[in-house]
């Protein structure tokens, strides 16, 4: 039954690309049509510049931010899952706004809003979380309350000897030079 999910994700997961990669530039060529239309040649590129700069400048400013915050978690001694989620947002927008296209830059600079940053972890967290977490001691097979129920393993041990009580190694026999 497993198998069967992983196998029917693959197409739909390679249909979406597909789409994305053939309907995101059809989306931009018809954008770059219509507003050109409407500003002209000239306003238009230098919209989609200016675009790109402001959304480097802000790329860069909560880029700090979030390094400086994730810094702070690891000095107190927890992970910072939540920064690397939102570095990894502020990766794709930035790949997002230095591409050039208005419907590129629209979701890029979705991507630059802190709070729409934490509402995609909260539901990729909340997506995720039941397939990775079972419970404290599942992973056994027992109850967190008490020892593992799972299998036993019986196991023989060997006591090896530090290297200092073991007793020197006597010298080689025989003669053990190099002969030319």
């Amino acid at each position: 039954m497993r198998t069967q999910k992983q196998t029917a994700a693959g197409p739909r997961v390679g249909l979406i690309l597909l789409a994305a990669f053939i309907g995101v530039p059809l989306i931009e060529i018809a954008l770059f049509i219509q507003v050109g239309g409407w500003i002209g040649l000239a306003p238009t590129l230098a919209l989609v510049v200016l675009t790109a700069a402001v959304g480097a400048w802000m790329l860069r400013r909560q880029g700090i931010s979030v390094l400086m915050r994730a810094q702070r978690q690891l000095s107190d001694g927890s992970l910072p899952v939540v920064e690397v989620f939102e570095a990894l947002c502020l990766v794709v927008a930035g790949a997002l706004l230095l591409t050039p296209g208005f419907f590129t830059d629209a979701i890029g600079a979705l991507l630059l809003v802190p709070a729409l940053r934490r509402t995609l972890y909260q539901q990729l967290r909340q997506r995720i979380e039941p397939h990775v977490f079972q419970g404290p001691d599942d992973r056994f097979g027992g109850a967190a309350d008490g020892p593992p129920s799972g299998p036993t393993i019986e196991a023989e041990f060997e006591e090896v000897e530090e290297p200092g009580d073991r007793p020197t190694m006597p010298p080689p026999r025989g003669d053990w030079r190099r002969r030319e």
